[in-house]
């Protein structure tokens, strides 16, 4: 009933009631995390190289590209571990350190998006002021604040969860330690934790979407006001972008955090972790690159350069 009687750590069910499924999931989250490297490392890539793209929009792009190849390369590996083989276990320290890294890198993305809500509705609801209000120093100010926000979320939520008294068998039915699968775990009273945990899901999820769709619907009304069309179009296309990422990323967060022990969070909930850990990272890099022309044009300017060099080679 304690966690001294964990030496070996636990063992992540994950998938193994669709024992078929495991070596075809291994095969496709190989090829997802290849292409959410690539698409990420890309967005980081051009941003940084690219002097038009020298831009808040695009600072915090970056940030957020940044953030979702250390969020999946915190559980990837050890999903593709459990899927591989037998063996499903995690050590205690692994798992300890795993949540830690989890919770810092969703609670800042949260943050983020809130952020980037922020700069859209700035750029465009106070296009003259833009450049004087979000100078650089404010971006950076504001990127710390997210990363900072994420880290005091995870130190509280971790530190707490992992004073619970876990029953004996150990076993997690999820295929990463996460706050859910563990508090489903304990042998005790844990209402103490359910509550924190849907107070931080509030402040994380339900706060942050409230403070996104209040500056798209002052967003909205500039829209209308917008004279030109194609300069109607280009707003309307960042900021679809922008929300498209944001209700994949809170919608399945929410199902999974803000009731633990909701029978639907807790039958379904690895799928939905599934989705916001492989999926939405995935498709984060798709979405801005395919809906945006800036970072085509940037990507168009790289390829030609680097053709040009090699020919004068």
């Amino acid at each position: 009933m304690t966690n001294k009687s964990f030496p070996k750590g636990f063992i992540l069910l994950g998938f193994s009631e669709w024992p078929q499924l495991e070596m075809v999931l291994f095969w496709i989250v190989i090829l997802f995390y290849t292409m959410i490297v690539f698409g990420n490392v890309t967005i980081i890539f051009l941003s940084c190289m690219d002097p038009r793209l020298y831009t808040p929009m695009y600072f915090f792009l970056s940030n957020l590209s940044f953030l979702e190849l250390c969020f999946t390369t915190t559980s990837v590996p050890q999903m593709l571990s459990n899927l591989w083989g037998p063996d499903k276990s995690i050590t205690y320290t692994g798992c300890v350190i795993q949540l830690c890294v989890f919770l810092c890198l969703g609670a800042t993305e949260g943050i983020l998006l809130v952020v980037m809500a922020f700069d859209r509705y700035v750029a465009i609801c106070q296009p003259l002021r833009y450049s004087i209000i979000m100078n650089p120093p404010l971006c950076w100010k504001l990127a710390v604040i997210a990363w900072l926000s994420g880290l005091i979320e995870s130190m509280i939520q971790s530190s707490i969860t992992f004073q619970l008294p876990f029953c004996t068998h150990h076993r997690l039915d999820d295929f990463l330690c996460e706050v859910p699968a563990l508090i489903r775990l304990a042998c005790g009273d844990t209402s103490a934790n359910e509550w924190q945990m849907t107070i931080s899901a509030v402040l994380f999820t339900i706060v942050p979407v409230g403070f996104i769709l209040t500056s798209y619907g002052y967003i909205a009304q500039a829209i209308g006001k917008i004279q030109s069309e194609e300069g109607r179009q280009k707003a309307i296309a960042t900021c679809s972008s922008h929300l498209i990422v944001v209700f994949m990323f809170y919608g399945t967060v929410a199902i999974v955090y803000t009731d633990p022990k909701n029978h639907f969070a807790s039958k379904h909930g690895k799928f939905f972790t599934f989705f916001y850990t492989v999926v939405t990272p995935l498709l984060n890099p798709l979405i801005y690159t395919l809906r945006n022309k800036e970072v085509k044009n940037a990507l168009q300017r790289l390829l030609k350069k680097g053709f040009s060099l090699r020919k004068s080679r």
